[in-house]
Formats: C-alpha cells, sequence, structure tokens
C-alpha cells in the first residue's frame, strides 16, 4: 500500500470526518488517496481558517480536528491556529507537505524546519521519516491530542515518503480512563470546605467535559454553594441558576469580585492560568483547592494551597458524597451581591439609542437564540460584554476563546460549529477588524451551504485598543480604518446581506436571519461610549460594602 493510503486509512482508523485545509503540490499523493476515502476534504480559503475550524471540531466533539496544509507558507499561516488549540485546550491534528527528503529536488526553496517551529507551539511534532512508521505516529498523534490537557499535535509528510511503498498495518484505538484522585486529596479537601465559613465554587474551561456539568450540578444543589465562572467555562452549568453569581469577564472590580473579597476559601474547578485571570490570589488571603486534570502550575497570581488531580466529574462526585451539610456557612453577603449583579447586568438595554449599545445587542442576541444555540464570538471588547451580560444555557453553546484571545477564529469557529451541529441555529458575532482577517471563508460558507448568521459590529476601529488606550488618557491615535461595503461584500459572495438602521430593525433582521436558510451577514453600526462609562467609571466607583 502507498504511504498516503496508508495515513488516510490510518486516519479514517481514528474517525476522521473531515480534513479542514489547502493542499499544495507536496500534498498531491495524499490528496488523492483522500479522495478514494470517505473522509471529506473542506476546501478554505486560508489556512488559518482551517486550523480554528479543526480546533473547534476538537473543543466540541473531543475528538482530534484535522487539518492539511502544504509545506512554507502553508504550515506558517498554520501557527496561529495551533497557539490557539494549544492554549485553549482544543485537541487538533495538523498534517503539512515537505519536499522530498531523501533526494533534493529544488535546493532550499520554501523549505523551513516546520518541525522545530511547531515545538514550542504543539505538545508533539515529527517528521514521517519511513511510510512503515505511519500506523504507529498517527495513533500516538491522537493519544497525545486528546490526553489532558488537550492540544495541537503536528505531522510532517514528506512528498516522497508520501509515495513509498509500505506494509498496511493499522493500530487498535483505545480509549484512555483519566486516573481517580488519591482519597486522601479529597478528605483534605473535603476537610477545608467543611472548616470555611464563606466557601464559593469557580468553574473553568476544564469543567467544560462530558459528565462534569451533571456533577457539578449535584454538587451546587446539595451544598448550596454559590459559583461563579470563567469566559470559557460558561455554561457548564445553566446560568439562570438562582445561585449563579456571574462570568468572571475581568480580573478584578466587577460586581462578583465583591463577592470574592468575602470568600476565605474558592473551590476552583477546571481552571489553569492559562485562561485569563478570575482573580488574583494574595500571600496569606483566600485560600483554593483546585479540582482538575492536573496540578496547577505556580503562578504569581495562583499557587493553591491543595491540588486534587484526576478525572473532574469522579472528583465532584466523591466530594458531593463525602460533605455534610454546615449550617454555619454564611452565605448571606452573596445573596446581597447576587442582587446586585443581576440589577447591573440586567439594565441599560436601551433599545432608544443608535447606533446599538452592547448591553442591548447582547440582550437581543439572547432572546433571538434558543436554548440549544451556539454563539461563537470573535475577539473584541464586545467579547467583555458578552461574557458578563449573556447567559449561557447549555455547556459548548457560546464559544469565545479567553487563551490566545486571537483576533480572525470566530467566524470559522461558526462553520465548524454548524458542521458539528447542523440541527442547531449558530450565530457569530464579529467586530469588523476580527471579520476581515477571515472574511474570505465567506465563499467556503456558501459553497458548504451551511445555514450562518454573522453579526458585524461595525465602529471602523479596532474598539478594544481605543478603550484600552482611551483608560490610560492616551490620544486617540493609529486605530481608524475604513470598511467595504458589507452587503456588498456579503452578496459578491453569493452570501444575503443586510444593513441595521434602527434598534427595531435589529431585532426583526436577527430573528428573520436565525429562522431562514443560507448565510446571512448583518452589518450593525455600534456605539462603545459605554464601555468607559461602565467598565471603567461604574465599576471602579462601585462599593462592596452592602
Amino acid at each position: 500500500m502507498k504511504a498516503s493510503d496508508l495515513i488516510v486509512k490510518a486516519l479514517e482508523n481514528e474517525g476522521v470526518e473531515y480534513i479542514f485545509g489547502i493542499p499544495g503540490e507536496e500534498n498531491l499523493d495524499f490528496l488523492n488517496s483522500v479522495k478514494e476515502s470517505d473522509i471529506k476534504l473542506i476546501l478554505t480559503r486560508h489556512e488559518q481558517a482551517a486550523g480554528f475550524m479543526a480546533a473547534t471540531y476538537g473543543r466540541l466533539t473531543g475528538k482530534p480536528g484535522v487539518c492539511l496544509a502544504t509545506l512554507g507558507p502553508g504550515a506558517t499561516n498554520f501557527v496561529t491556529a495551533a497557539a490557539y488549540a494549544q492554549l485553549g485546550g482544543m485537541p487538533m491534528i495538523m498534517i503539512t507537505g515537505q519536499k522530498p527528503i531523501k533526494t533534493s529536488k529544488q535546493g532550499r526553496f520554501q523549505i523551513l524546519d516546520v518541525v522545530d517551529m511547531m515545538k514550542p507551539i504543539t505538545k508533539f511534532t515529527r517528521q514521517i521519516v519511513n511510510g512503515n512508521n505511519i500506523p504507529a505516529l498517527v495513533r500516538e498523534a491522537f493519544r497525545v491530542a486528546v490526553e489532558e490537557r488537550p492540544g495541537a499535535v503536528h505531522l510532517e509528510l514528506p512528498e516522497d515518503v508520501a509515495a513509498e511503498d509500505t506494509i498496511e498495518t493499522l493500530f487498535e484505538t483505545n480509549h484512555i480512563r483519566r486516573a481517580n484522585p488519591e482519597i486522601k486529596s479529597l478528605q483534605k479537601a473535603v476537610e477545608m470546605i467543611q472548616e470555611a465559613k464563606r466557601p464559593l465554587l469557580l468553574i473553568g474551561a476544564g469543567a467544560n467535559r462530558k459528565r462534569t456539568s451533571e456533577a457539578l450540578c449535584e454538587f451546587i444543589d446539595k451544598t448550596g454553594m454559590y459559583f461563579f465562572n470563567t469566559q470559557m467555562g460558561k455554561g457548564v452549568v445553566d446560568e439562570r441558576h438562582p445561585l449563579y453569581l456571574g462570568t468572571a469577564a475581568l480580573s478584578d472590580h466587577d460586581y462578583l469580585h465583591c463577592a470574592l473579597e468575602r470568600a476565605d476559601l474558592i473551590v476552583n474547578v477546571g481552571h489553569d492560568v492559562i485562561e485569563k485571570p478570575p482573580f488574583f490570589m494574595e500571600h496569606g488571603g483566600k485560600k483554593v483547592i483546585h479540582v482538575n486534570f492536573f496540578a496547577a502550575q505556580v503562578d504569581e497570581v495562583y499557587f493553591p494551597q491543595l491540588n486534587v488531580v484526576g478525572d473532574i466529574a469522579f472528583s465532584i462526585k466523591e466530594l458531593t458524597g463525602l460533605i455534610e451539610i454546615q449550617q454555619d456557612w454564611k452565605f448571606d453577603y452573596y445573596e446581597r451581591i447576587k442582587k446586585e449583579v443581576d440589577k447591573h447586568i440586567s439594565t441599560n438595554s436601551d433599545n432608544s439609542q443608535f447606533p446599538l449599545i452592547p448591553q442591548f445587542l447582547v440582550s437581543e442576541v439572547r432572546k433571538a437564540l434558543p436554548e440549544n444555540g451556539i454563539l461563537t464570538l470573535d475577539n473584541g471588547v464586545y467579547k467583555i460584554w458578552f461574557a458578563r451580560n449573556f447567559p449561557a444555557y447549555q455547556p459548548n453553546t457560546i464559544l469565545l476563546d479567553n487563551a490566545l484571545a486571537t483576533m480572525g477564529a470566530g467566524f470559522p469557529s461558526a462553520m465548524a460549529a454548524k458542521m458539528v451541529h447542523p440541527d442547531r441555529p449558530v450565530v457569530t458575532v464579529c467586530g469588523d477588524g476580527g471579520f476581515m482577517m477571515n472574511s474570505q471563508e465567506l465563499e467556503t460558507a456558501v459553497r458548504l451551504n451551511l445555514d450562518l448568521v454573522i453579526v458585524i459590529l461595525n465602529d471602523s476601529a479596532y474598539g478594544m485598543i481605543k478603550w484600552k488606550q482611551a483608560a490610560q488618557n492616551f490620544e486617540n491615535f493609529g486605530l481608524d480604518y475604513g470598511n467595504p461595503d458589507f452587503v456588498k461584500y456579503a452578496e459578491s459572495y453569493g452570501a444575503i446581506g443586510h444593513r441595521v438602521n434602527c434598534p427595531e430593525n435589529f431585532t426583526q433582521t436577527l430573528q428573520k436571519c436565525i429562522e431562514s436558510k443560507g448565510v446571512h451577514l448583518i452589518d450593525v453600526p455600534v456605539d462603545y461610549s459605554e464601555n468607559h462609562k461602565v467598565l471603567n467609571e461604574e465599576l471602579y466607583a462601585k462599593t462592596c460594602i452592602l
């Protein structure tokens, strides 16, 4: 069997459905082998978008998404997507081509040491130097990609190796069970929780796994403990829950941080320091129990006193069974903070202002999407508004990136989400800056016949940085640009464009687009003056004494 046929057989053996990417001449043997397989090639218009789609597929399914590129510039275009998957804990396999390694074909033309380039941003990277090594390398790549914490893996398939004759031997796939925590650490955790007066539960991205949601709901219901989450932990527990305090969209100075100041113990489930800190630890301050698949790396702002290491769902179920309800836990202050959070988060959804303010946008998107609808976000200041103001009802129904926090990922992520869940409505909200970084994928979405809604928040500037610039008392400089006519731009790709001219028009248009077939783009003028008013002035003027 030809080596390119063997690697495709190995991918089929792993259950691969799609390969996202752009082939080059060094991939032609591989491409021909894919043609004869059941795997669908999803041709994109940029390798970065292919990587974002593969990473999102991995995030939603738990199985590595696979993406393909050629050597040189094709491989370098994977770098941002690799970092996105690696920091975000998303299992992904990248396959790149290379010139022949046994005979020189064109000198050093286009040749980079891609394997070495990928080392700092992947869990595993290897050049395939012999076709007979393919089954073992593919099996190992998939094992490493899904092992906690999940991330990016890279394989390089040189052109001459792909054409070699090989012996067909495939490895049986197997599910590796995660280890259970040590009983002593569970007992110590129970002791710390029961000695605390004001314990608080934090839910992070690592808790966004199967079985963990149910276990955490049981824990909360039994203990009556208030909880909050990180941005990437949104939806693990239904945020309509009466004990939900909010999302740590900022690292400090928000209303829920008043509760954090009073907490003497935080049970931190599924968080690590790669995600933007939801709070800062201080020496001699509150205690923290770290519950995760891996121990916490010691960091200046995070150094938990206890690690409960093992399968998260099992750990939480065990803690739920071992904990005795304490009558002297003091949750009355959290109850008052909950009322304060709800009051401030739910206000200012003003439907009279135009251009639209962020609070109104968030409110209308939440109303328009059903409980299982999926929202993806690109990166910009609106991500903070959605993290704070948008209640998520189910796991993985709001996909945002709070690890690499790269622009350009929101739209490709939405495309992958729609492919994984074709029966569920998908809306992506992008800034005009982030959308234009991968806007060419409109053609891909139209070609794939996806039903998708793209909401572009149009302020003709890099709004997040303008907000930071103003907050530091710098003059407005270097962040404004012009935009295309987004309606005509969408239509040129075969999508359907809409332009909003008043608040009521946005509400009606969004609902109509969600209920319609095809790719819909909505151009929404946005007013970010609320950024400074609320996120700076209001929050810094608040008092935690209630």
